[in-house]
């Protein structure tokens, strides 16, 4: 497997554009593939395709080393290339290969069509476990007409990072998983690593089901968190001198634990944690075994979910007016999919509320989900509002910290801000 000196990037979506960007800006000669004409051309002219933090910055740092093209053959001028179309989940929890295999069949055959060897297809959606061996090498293998891990390589490489921080997220993460066909093909990608970041992150080589299932397991296993404490913190609000704040506070103070996703707050959301989740279930049921921490975790997210409607609607009187502010899945980043201030609009809505919403990223444009939502243009203004009887924060925005509404309009959240 020779050195990778070149890339290309087949989906240019919310993580794809911020690899193609950063691996730009890193030194790499980058090629940005994808069927969406206009994120072509916004590439092609040195704009973000998307709203993600430093990404526009990112793009500029490194355009001279970045372009973007509809045709996928012109992949078959890279060392490597990097799969991230959408892996949407199904309704029994697994993941689709559809977009996957739509994605790299076309790449294959300019490869075969070329006549190219040692080339390295890194997939970096999330992936069932098993997945990778069982649907798309074998495809690989028949459309190349060569045999994985002597006449091409393939690694899955899923990345970990929170959206609004993603560029920081890819060049100074904790940890670089890489799940290889073959040691030539992980050694290449270690080495593309070692080069790319910023900082000296640990990089954990090991089979591709290996990875799969490790991608998989350390989103379950930070959802256990969030939902553990969402548990106490049910149980503590029974309890009228019980402190959740101290009493997380102390908990993340012993090393064992840590404070990271030991906050008093509202459900997970967002693309991956509660997919992630679910898949881990799917994938013990497959085997004959069950996944009763994840299955709870997801019980206990929805619950929380319902507790919160609840309490609301404990707090207001049939067809009042409520402000639900923030209703992305955490600050940062315009993404309300399976966000809790969401779900709280939605449900409130369809029992008879009058609903206004803000957030400080997601409009209609970028959030279709918030077409049927009278929208909060401005905030400050907003505060004069005077026939809102509940104001709802759901995302904690450090921003919200200062809204002060009117007399007449309570303030409810569960978030320290």
């Amino acid at each position: 497997m020779n050195p990778i000196k070149t890339a290309s990037v087949c989906g240019l979506g919310k993580l794809g554009a911020c690899i193609a960007a950063t691996l730009a800006a890193r030194g790499l000669e980058v090629v940005g593939v994808d069927v969406d004409p206009d994120k072509v051309k916004k590439i092609n002219e040195g704009v973000a395709p998307l709203d993600e933090p430093l990404l526009a910055e990112t793009i500029r740092a490194g355009r001279s080393r970045l372009r973007a093209t509809l045709d996928p053959r012109e992949t078959v001028a890279t060392d490597a290339t990097f799969f991230i179309p959408p892996s949407p989940s199904l309704p029994d929890g697994s993941f689709s290969n559809e977009f996957l295999l739509k994605s790299m069949q076309p790449v294959a055959k300019a490869m075969k069509d070329a006549g190219k060897r040692n080339h390295l297809f890194v997939c970096s959606s999330t992936t069932t476990p098993g997945a990778v061996d069982a649907v798309l090498v074998p495809m690989l293998e028949r459309e190349l007409g060569g045999i994985c891990g002597r006449d091409f390589g393939v690694c899955y490489n899923p990345e970990f990072i929170a959206l609004g921080d993603v560029i920081n997220g890819l060049l100074e993460p904790d940890l670089v998983l890489i799940g290889e066909s073959d040691p030539q093909s992980g050694a290449a990608l270690e080495q593309l690593y070692k080069r790319y970041n910023r900082n000296s992150p640990r990089i954990a080589r090991m089979s591709i089901v290996s990875a799969e299932l490790a991608k998989i397991s350390l989103n379950s296993y930070i959802t256990m968190k969030i939902s553990f404490t969402n548990q106490l913190r049910m149980i503590a609000a029974r309890h009228s001198k019980a402190d959740i704040h101290a009493i997380l506070d102390a908990l993340g103070s012993d090393s064992r634990i840590g404070k990271k996703y030991l906050r008093a707050g509202l459900s997970y959301g967002g693309p991956c944690f509660p997919r992630d989740n679910r898949l881990l279930a799917y994938t013990a049921r497959q085997v004959g075994l069950e996944a009763p921490l994840a299955e709870a975790s997801d019980r206990i997210n929805e619950r929380t979910k319902q507790e919160l409607v609840q309490k609301v609607q404990d707090m207001v009187q049939p067809g009042d007016t409520v402000a639900v502010l923030g209703v992305t899945y955490k600050p940062e980043t315009y993404i309300t999919e399976e966000a809790a201030g969401l779900f709280l609009a939605q449900q409130l809505k369809r029992r008879g509320h009058r609903v206004l919403i803000h957030d400080f990223a997601a409009t209609p444009a970028n959030s279709p989900s918030l077409h049927e939502f009278e929208l909060i243009s401005n905030l400050d203004e907003f505060e004069n509002h005077p026939n809102v009887k509940l104001a709802v924060i759901c995302c904690p925005w450090t921003r919200y910290r200062d809204f002060a509404p009117a007399s007449g309009t309570r303030v409810f959240t569960p978030w320290h801000l």
